[in-house]
């Protein structure tokens, strides 16, 4: 009997530390810190396991650590809306102090995890945390403006591992990070829009004009192409280290008509199912992307 109880509470434990650090969303930014890391390093053969292994264990606590002070912080308005009332904060299945201290330790030891690869990782990783938990979060019930704000430490992981990997922050990181910010915008306003009658619950603004209306959907259009044009420039000769060639630019090229395609048919039917097409496609597109710029790097 007291097995069976000892099982049931890891078991609950075990499913809300994964559901208050995100679990899926933290996977998938490890996903594009190790495709960043991937590419900063020589070749195959220089790959340092250990050091990938602590950016994913350190990136996941850092994605971590800011999920769950976001959840803190929101936890009067999770109850609100009906995607997040079921968290484990605002249904009291976790108290917040319990709560703060996972944050706390999964600061520190994403910090120190990431430290041990090299300082400007470190310093990458802090700095998203803060301004994803102390800029960001406070300012999404206040201005639309909170999307452009949390697409930085949005796009922070893509650019981490090619710090992780060289050590260095140059034109290649730069190019990373402005590719994922760029990425940001048609994928959180695709999420604002279909989640639009929710957020409005908890009284978030997530949409540019903070409507779902032909301006909000002309933006998405316009990022869509500033993420094309970005995703291409490796090609150009212009990114240091990181170039693609022109094949692999031809299979970036129509990845992003593809994204674009469906941002233009949000456009024209403004629905929700549009846009939670698009924000499938946009999900599909980023890794797509990360995987073609890899495989480009290593078969060339």
């Amino acid at each position: 009997m007291n097995a069976t109880i000892n099982n049931l509470s890891f078991k609950s434990i075990y499913t809300d530390f994964l559901e208050i650090t995100k679990a899926r969303l933290a996977v998938s930014v490890v996903f594009s810190s190790v495709a960043g890391f991937m590419l900063g390093i020589s070749s195959f053969h220089s790959l340092d396991w250990m050091v990938l292994m602590k950016l994913a264990i350190g990136g996941y606590c850092m994605v971590g650590a800011s999920n769950v002070f976001n959840q803190v912080i929101e936890k009067e308005l999770d109850v609100l809306m009906d995607r997040t009332k079921n968290r484990p904060v605002p249904s009291k299945r976790m108290s917040p102090n319990s709560a703060l201290t996972i944050a706390f330790l999964l600061t520190i030891i994403g910090v120190v995890l990431l430290y041990t690869i090299n300082e400007k990782t470190a310093m990458f990783g802090a700095i998203s945390i803060f301004i994803y938990a102390c800029i960001y979060t406070p300012l999404k019930t206040i201005t639309p403006l909170a999307v452009f704000v949390g697409a930085f430490p949005g796009a922070i992981p893509f650019m981490l591992g090619w710090v992780a990997a060289t050590g260095n922050f140059g034109i290649e990181a730069g190019t990373l990070f402005l590719i994922q910010f760029f990425w940001q915008f048609p994928h959180f306003w695709s999420i604002g829009w279909f989640l639009y009658e929710d957020y409005e619950k908890a009284g978030f603004f997530m949409l540019p004009s903070g409507k779902k209306d032909n301006s909000t959907a002309l933006q998405i259009i316009l990022y869509t192409l500033w993420l094309i044009i970005a995703s291409l420039l490796p090609v150009l000769g212009f990114t240091g280290q990181f170039f693609i060639t022109k094949i692999s630019a031809v299979a970036v090229l129509l990845l992003g008509l593809w994204m674009l395609f469906y941002a233009v048919k949000l456009y024209q039917t403004r629905t929700a199912k549009s846009a939670r097409t698009l924000m499938l496609v946009s999900v599909s597109y980023i890794t797509l992307l990360q995987l073609v710029y890899i495989l480009d790097k290593f078969l060339r």
